[in-house]
């Protein structure tokens, strides 16, 4: 498997030379030549795999570079019931019959994040070992990518993670989960900004060719393409757990902000899975949704940028979609490039003349949105229906995966993150405190570290520069 970049430029690359990196040299993304294809023998054998055995499997089409024994041991190592407290790693609950909940918030943050950043703290580790390098991770949250990467990353060898948020943007409980980590390896930055502040400054970041080069910045953003690709396997794993036959479709709901999560949901379908739908749910911040909807792309001003209940999809600019525009556009660079600059010059580009509806349908992509309104409404109904909690996130994904569906179609709605991370909503919708997993429990009080900094590139480059 060979990887090149979205718009076109550079040589092809093997999948541990695009790890330690985020943009392609071109400021474009990385992305496989080809999707490796599941045929049925194959699926029929991956029903019966373990979510360790799965991810092999699946990450062997993706990381031929890596020996097998060594991806194994790696994978092994990861996906543990130490570290996600279920021997399923992703346990699917079904709430009536054809309505499921699948698990991705198992893990160290209690995020769906852990199960990308997890293994990619291992890959880091193993390649830097082997290449006798460091590292200097420069990444953006909106909220649980950051604790998240912090997690797997605190204490690795030849690394440090420099973390942009938005100032006082993410909920109590997020907020506490990174800024109370004070291992020397980690630093957090409180921009005074919205999120896509803080991913335009990686950015431009990266794109500054000589300090990356020499102050060794990498990303673990969900631009990079092993975090994808591990977020691929959950999608087999929920299609086996909710199914009986590989002969069945399958619909998954996914709350959506920066496209990475649906994305592989995209490309597990374009292996073969038996996905009918892709559901895309959004908050109040509508991008992607107006996307699919009308086929023009309009990226807000970060004044336009609502503060909502579900702030980790707070965000504008989708960092993943331009490699599914990619796609549609079956891959053609110079088409792409030319709406990436207007994007650059117009704030907006619109595809609804070229095909869109059979673009989109050939994709199996819906959507739709929810409100601060709406989240509360289904927080509250699922409750009285089926006994059960969920977090704002997912209640905005079963609220627009409802609308759309269809009888003797599984619906499989990805829960994002514990309902404990916004206990304010919760209780809001409830009247009650969401229960907190073991060792969680004051964890707003402890100690933070952090410094706040304005929204300007030069200012973390140069608070890289003195500390690497």
């Amino acid at each position: 498997m060979r990887y090149v970049s979205t718009r076109g430029g550079g040589n092809p690359r093997s999948f541990t030379s695009i790890l330690l990196e985020g943009l392609a040299p071109d400021g474009g993304l990385f992305v496989p030549e080809r999707y490796p294809v599941i045929l049925l023998p194959e699926l029929k054998a991956m029903r019966a795999m373990s979510y360790p055995q799965l991810a092999f499997a699946l990450l062997s089409k993706f990381a031929g570079d890596i020996p097998a024994a060594d991806l194994e041991a790696m994978v092994n190592r990861t996906y543990t019931k130490d570290i996600f407290r279920s021997e399923d790693i992703t346990p699917l609950r079904t709430l009536e019959p054809g309505l499921h909940i699948l698990g991705l918030s198992n893990g160290p943050t209690l995020a769906f994040k852990d199960l990308a950043m997890q293994l990619l703290g291992n890959l880091f580790e193993y390649v830097l070992a082997k290449e006798g390098r460091e590292l200097n991770i420069l990444g953006a949250t909106s909220g649980d990518t950051g604790s998240a990467a912090e997690y797997a990353m605190r204490g690795k060898k030849g690394i440090r993670v420099f973390m942009l948020s938005p100032h006082q943007r993410m909920s109590p409980f997020q907020t506490a989960q990174m800024f109370s980590l004070h291992d020397a390896n980690i630093f957090n930055l409180a921009v005074k900004g919205v999120f896509d502040d803080c991913q335009d400054m990686v950015k431009a970041v990266s794109n500054d060719a000589a300090f990356k080069t020499k102050h060794r910045i990498g990303t673990v953003n969900s631009i990079n393409w092993a975090r994808v690709a591990a977020q691929v396997v959950y999608y087999f794993k929920g299609y086996f757990a909710a199914t009986k036959t590989n002969d069945e479709v399958v619909t998954f709901s996914v709350p959506s902000g920066n496209f990475g999560n649906i994305y592989a949901g995209h490309i597990a379908r374009s292996m073969g899975l038996p996905i009918k739908r892709l559901i895309l749910a959004t908050n109040e911040n509508n991008v992607l949704d107006e996307f699919m909807r009308t086929g023009r792309y309009r990226v807000r001003k970060s004044s336009e940028v609502h503060a909502t209940s579900s702030p980790s999809m707070d965000i504008s600019k989708a960092s993943n979609f331009e490699r599914y525009v990619s796609d549609i556009l079956g891959g053609n660079s110079t088409r792409l490039n030319a709406l990436w600059a207007q994007l650059g010059s117009d704030g907006s580009f619109d595809l609804s003349g070229d095909k869109f509806r059979d673009m989109i349908a050939a994709t199996g992509f819906s959507s739709g949105s929810s409100t601060h309104a709406d989240r509360i409404s289904t927080i509250r109904g699922l409750h009285e229906d089926y006994g059960v909690i969920v977090d704002t996130h997912t209640a905005d994904g079963i609220k627009v995966g409802l609308q759309y569906r269809e009888e003797g179609v599984p619906l499989i709605c990805l829960e994002t993150a514990q309902p404990a991370k916004f206990s304010e909503t919760i209780q809001e919708a409830l009247g009650r405190e969401p229960d907190r997993p073991a060792g969680y429990e004051n964890i707003e009080s402890l100690p933070q570290r952090f410094e706040v900094i304005d929204a300007d590139a030069a200012k973390v480059k140069a608070y890289i520069a003195v500390r690497t």
